[in-house]
């Protein structure tokens, strides 16, 4: 297994996306797409099982190392699409395979319903669509969304004395993490600063979407989005997860659905290779 990737940084549009790249450059081009405030080191667990694959796992705008948007721009799902594809064409990839977690899972469907002759495949993790909204909710949604941002914009974010006070934050969150995995998000999601140590990531990112998608929608996605689709749920993921996409999804003969022990960042978990070892040849286009 090659455990040694290399940090790449590209030029998206005059704006600067980091990442790492593992595997075989020759092999089968795929792009790692992780969570909300998660970071490329996401996928570090999963990616030494994958190493046949040309696997660019990218830290998304306002994480990590990654650019953040200008503070009258916003972080909807749809504003990352022209993103995926400017990683995709600065790596010289005319078409690609996708490998994603949460938040990058549900940009990923996206993205290949829009695209779809560019998308071979969907790797996804703990994510596929997001919650559908109903019309009704659209003028709530964006006065919410509004009154965020001006919360949000320009906030200074937390200051922690030390790495390891910013672990065991990071460990407690909304999602709890194994002491490992909060390691390796923290290792790549913070900067130095007066005083310790404060998050990398953009504070918008915090002010939710000033519009949604409505049930009709998410399936004029899901309807596009025809590319085989792998999807690994976690048993202990989000609440109601399952119970929320699992009846979606089946009814798509191009999704397959497999369970895996663990919680929402399952794949940065013991279950790691267990489920790179699922996706692998399906990457692969021999599975």
């Amino acid at each position: 297994m090659n455990q040694s990737p290399r940090e790449i940084t590209l030029d998206i549009q005059g704006n600067t996306i980091a990442g790492r790249q593992w595997g075989n450059p020759d092999g089968v081009p795929v792009l790692a797409l992780h969570g909300w405030l998660d970071n490329c080191a996401s996928f570090d667990a999963m990616a030494p099982f994958l190493d046949s694959l040309n696997l660019v796992a990218a830290d998304l705008a306002g994480h990590g190392q990654s650019y953040h948007r200008h503070r009258d721009a916003n972080y909807n799902i749809w504003t990352e699409i022209e993103d995926v594809f400017g990683i995709a064409d600065a790596l010289q990839w005319e078409s690609f395979s996708v490998l994603a977690h949460s938040r990058g899972a549900v940009i990923s469907t996206i993205a290949a319903a829009t695209f779809p002759e560019r998308i071979q495949r969907l790797a996804l993790i703990d994510g596929l669509v997001p919650p559908p909204t109903t019309d009704a909710e659209a003028p709530e949604t964006l006065r919410r969304g509004i009154e965020q941002r001006a919360r949000y914009r320009g906030r200074k974010s937390k200051v922690f004395e030390s790495l390891e006070v910013a672990v065991a934050a990071r460990r407690n969150g909304l999602f709890k993490l194994t002491d490992d995995a909060a390691r390796r998000l923290v290792a790549r999601g913070v900067r130095q600063c007066d005083g310790g140590y404060t998050w990398s990531n953009d504070p918008q990112l915090m002010a939710s979407s000033l519009a949604k998608l409505n049930e009709a929608q998410v399936r004029a996605f899901l309807e596009r989005a025809t590319m085989p689709i792998y999807l690994a749920l976690g048993e202990d993921g989000i609440q109601g997860m399952i119970e929320r996409i699992r009846p979606l999804a089946e009814l798509y003969a191009n999704i397959t659905i497999r369970e895996f022990p663990g919680g929402h960042h399952l794949h940065m978990e013991d279950g790691a290779e267990a489920i790179a070892r699922w996706f692998l040849p399906f990457l692969e286009g021999t599975g």
